[in-house]
């Protein structure tokens, strides 16, 4: 069926919106809404842009779905079982989550570890020592896949046995950047996942990587913002969490740095220094062992 892929690809809606034309749609032989007026009277608000016909919308969500069947990837729609409980939770969550691999144990925790692209020494080091120590403790890592921080906090929970979820500012079937292609695979072939709203075919473009930010802090229970710079895309990862209520800290590694100026205003805002995973350990009130997870 692509009544969900069709209904995700109509322009401006959120995702409340999607869920109950979604429902109408699934009551009806054919789609209730064939003009732009019609939506717009059925959700009693006008729309912006311009309004594509749906014979072209269905037209794309079933290359879509033929694309879903081909490359295995699967999708989840918001208050689905199975779609991440916490990510649920949040403002205007993903309508449909596209992933490949595993998701997370909703039972368990997820901490999502983010910062600049081009990380320090100590900003590297750390990143991958969260990873690992996460890894150890059973908790999952949530990150971006970027170059930099995000691909040092995926590595380290890899190499510490653990399950970490990719999050792209792409279609699952355009994965950015091409250099980390080597890292996606390893995480799949350890049971992670990687997770995106776009559908097959979505290229990277920038305006994505802000919107995907709301994804990463929205999966897991707390944020860590490693090293970033003042204008840094992880500090809009930082907002997210905090305006969803979740836990932020900021890495330690990032407070001594020339490129953590980002991450000092943080502190300066509030924000509680992290150094390790311990600290996180503690906060959640969880043994550092991954016994407690078995």
């Amino acid at each position: 069926m692509v009544k969900d892929m069709a209904v995700a690809l109509i322009p401006g809606l959120s995702c409340a919106e999607r869920l109950a034309v979604l429902e109408k749609f699934e009551r009806e032989e054919k789609f209730p809404f064939p003009k732009k007026r019609d939506l717009e009277d059925f959700l009693k608000r006008s729309l912006r842009g311009n309004f594509r016909t749906m014979d072209e919308i269905f037209s794309r969500a079933e290359r879509h779905e033929k694309t879903v069947r081909i490359r295995g990837i699967r999708r989840l729609r918001c208050g689905q079982a199975g779609y991440p409980p916490l990510l649920g939770e949040i403002y205007d969550p993903p309508f449909l989550l596209y992933y490949l691999g595993r998701l997370p144990d909703p039972e368990k925790p997820a901490a999502a570890l983010v910062g600049t692209r081009k990380p320090s020494p100590a900003g590297s080091a750390q990143a991958y020592s969260l990873g690992r120590e996460l890894a150890g403790a059973g908790i999952a890592v949530v990150s971006g896949l970027a170059l930099g921080i995000d691909a040092m906090a995926h590595r380290g929970c890899v190499d510490g046995g653990g399950l970490t979820v990719a999050v792209l500012g792409s279609g699952l079937d355009e994965l950015y950047p091409s250099s980390n292609r080597p890292l996606a695979r390893r995480i799949l072939e350890s049971e992670g996942a990687l997770v995106s709203e776009y559908p097959p075919g979505t290229k990277p473009y920038r305006w994505n990587f802000p919107e995907r930010n709301r994804i990463i802090s929205g999966m897991a229970r707390g944020t860590v913002i490693v090293e970033a710079p003042e204008r840094s895309g992880a500090l809009h990862t930082a907002r997210f969490a905090l305006e969803q209520g979740r836990d932020l800290w900021a890495g330690k590694a990032g407070l001594g740095s020339p490129r953590g100026a980002g991450t000092r205003r943080l502190v300066e805002e509030g924000c509680g220094k992290l150094g390790s995973a311990a600290d996180i350990l503690a906060e959640w009130n969880i043994s550092g062992s991954e016994e407690k997870w078995q």
